[in-house]
Parts: C-alpha cells; sequence; structure tokens
C-alpha cells in the first residue's frame, strides 16, 4: 500500500490534464467546486468552467444541450444530489436522448462521515444503473479515478462516475494500470471463493484475503470497477472456478454491486453469493472509520461471509 488520496482529489487532477488534451471538455458545477475539486480544472480553463449555482436540475439540462453542440461535459455535485434530487434530468434530458453527459458525483457513501444520512448517498448505484443508456462506473482508487476520468471523454454516452470524500489507499500502479470499460480486475487468484468488490471495499477485499489466507482458505479478489456495463464473463468464470461469492460495496446491498452481480449468476450459473453492504438503513453523523465499523463495511466481516459463504457450497 503507498499513501492515501480522495477519488475527489484525482478527479479534480484528471480534468487538469484533460482541459489542455481535449478542447471539448467543458465542467459544469453547482456550487460545490472546491468540495468536488472542479476548481482544479477551473483554475487551468476558466472559460470552459461553468458555476451552475444551487441548481442541479438545470445544470443537468444545460449540460445535455452543451452535448448537443459537440460539447463534453462533465457535471459535478455531491452523489445525494446528482443521482438524488436530478434523476429525472439525467434520465429524461441525458439518458432517454443518450446524450454525451459525465456524470462525475463526489461524496458518495458512508464516507462522507459527519454530514450524515442526508449527504450520504447510498443508493446512487441502484438509481444510476436502472436507468437504460447509463454507463455507471465506481473507481477504487486515485490510480484508476484518473484513468477512468479520461477514458470517458473517449466513451460516446451517458456516464455516471461515483466518487469518494474520504482519503483511501492507493492499491494500483500508475505505470502499469489500464482501464478497460466493463472489463473486471483480478486483483488476487484463489480457488476457494471469489469477492467481488467496487470502490473502496477493494482495499478492504485485499486484506480480507489476507486474513484468510492466514487460516488456510484461497480467496479470489476481483475489482469490479462497471456496475454496468458488468464484466458477465469474469463473474460466471470465478463462479464456476470457485463456487462461491462474496460482494462487497460501500453502498445499499439493495440494487448495487451485489444486486448486479446476484442478476447475472442466478440466470448464468446459480452458486451462493453473500453481500457485504449498507443492510437497508440509513447512515448517521461520524467520522467515516467509526461507520465502516458500524456498517459492518471492513475486512474483517467480508472475511466471517467468505467463512459462511464457504459453508454455503452445495
Amino acid at each position: 500500500m503507498s499513501n492515501k488520496i480522495a477519488t475527489r482529489e484525482a478527479y479534480g487532477k484528471a480534468l487538469k490534464d484533460l482541459a489542455s488534451m481535449n478542447k471539448n471538455v467543458v465542467v459544469l458545477d453547482a456550487d460545490l467546486s472546491k468540495s468536488t475539486k472542479t476548481a482544479d480544472f477551473k483554475a487551468v480553463a476558466p472559460e470552459r468552467f461553468f458555476n451552475m449555482g444551487i441548481a442541479e436540475a438545470n445544470m443537468m439540462g444545460v449540460a445535455a444541450g452543451m452535448s448537443t453542440c459537440g460539447k463534453i461535459p462533465y457535471v459535478s455535485t455531491f452523489a445525494m444530489f446528482a443521482a438524488g434530487r436530478a434523476f429525472e434530468q439525467i434520465r429524461n434530458s441525458i439518458c432517454y436522448p443518450r446524450l454525451n453527459v459525465k456524470v462525475c458525483a463526489t461524496h458518495a457513501g458512508l464516507t462522507v462521515g459527519e454530514d450524515g444520512a442526508s449527504h450520504q448517498a447510498i443508493e446512487d448505484l441502484s438509481l444510476m444503473r436502472s436507468i437504460p443508456n447509463m454507463t455507471v462506473i465506481n473507481p477504487a482508487d486515485a490510480v484508476e479515478t484518473d484513468a477512468v476520468i479520461k477514458a470517458i471523454a473517449e466513451i460516446d454516452g451517458p456516464c455516471y462516475v461515483r466518487l469518494g470524500r474520504a482519503a483511501v489507499n492507493v492499491i494500483n500502479d500508475k505505470d502499469t494500470y489500464k482501464f478497460e470499460l466493463g472489463k473486471g480486475v483480478t486483483l488476487r487468484e484463489g480457488n476457494d471463493l471469489t469477492i467481488v468488490a467496487t470502490g473502496i471495499m477493494v482495499d478492504a477485499a485485499l486484506e480480507a484475503a489476507e486474513m484468510l489466507a492466514k487460516d488456510g482458505v484461497s480467496a479470489r479478489v476481483i475489482n469490479i470497477h462497471t456496475i454496468k456495463p458488468i464484466d458477465r464473463e469474469l463473474l460466471v468464470k470465478a463462479a464456476k472456478e470457485t463456487g462461491a461469492l462474496v460482494t462487497a460495496e460501500e453502498h445499499s446491498v439493495i440494487g448495487g454491486l451485489g444486486s448486479a452481480v446476484s442478476e447475472v449468476l442466478t440466470e448464468e450459473y446459480p452458486v451462493p453469493v453473500l453481500k457485504v453492504g449498507v443492510q437497508d438503513k440509513f447512515g448517521e453523523s461520524g467520522k467515516p472509520n467509526e461507520l465502516l465499523e458500524a456498517y459492518g463495511l471492513t475486512a474483517e466481516n467480508i472475511a466471517e461471509k467468505a467463512k459462511k459463504a464457504i459453508n454455503c457450497k452445495k
């Protein structure tokens, strides 16, 4: 493990790079540019930065309009306001006409911390993946975020990228990492079961695999950065080869990664799938690490679920 960097920090830096790489990129923000880090783009390309004020729904409509004129809008606010407040505009103004808008939402999940339940979006992956034409990506660290933000400028169509507030471990090597849309990444081989994780829980999944190894359990670890389109082939291969899966996400267990994985496997190769995530309840105010502990989003809990999953095998 190396230093800790928040994925929102990496987002700001990637946007700054994009400013010179692609002149069609424009950035819109809902009066939160210091928090979402879009201020980094504003510093180098002020003429292509638009502060839309606290009017998220309008911001989505403006971004949709700009995209019809050849611009590539990156639209940012907190995940709760992007996926929640502006859901209808994302659905009807961006995804229905399949416009080239990138919704990059920060401050997702419990690790928003002290801001509490009103700001902790634990439903955003579920909401966004339910919309036709929407691509949904949840990067695990700063290296992956940088690659994702640059890659989606080349992908035509609506994208939702989930980013976080808290600093997280860097697990990918910036010199060798390559992002491939819709392709999961096997980070560790194993044959007793597979841990499938997304976002900040990828780090916890790797830690859980280390714990399990000490108990003689061989756990495969897969990073699913693209929730939609999900890597069906890799998931079915893991199910066939390891016979049980545990999913881990900083999101509700309803409608997110766990649901997406279950949907694939119930159709193609049914095996036990146990889910680590927020168990159908709201968040609360607290320090990020204390919240992860309180809601069971820990390496210890993943390891415990892994043992249960192995016992569920036929």
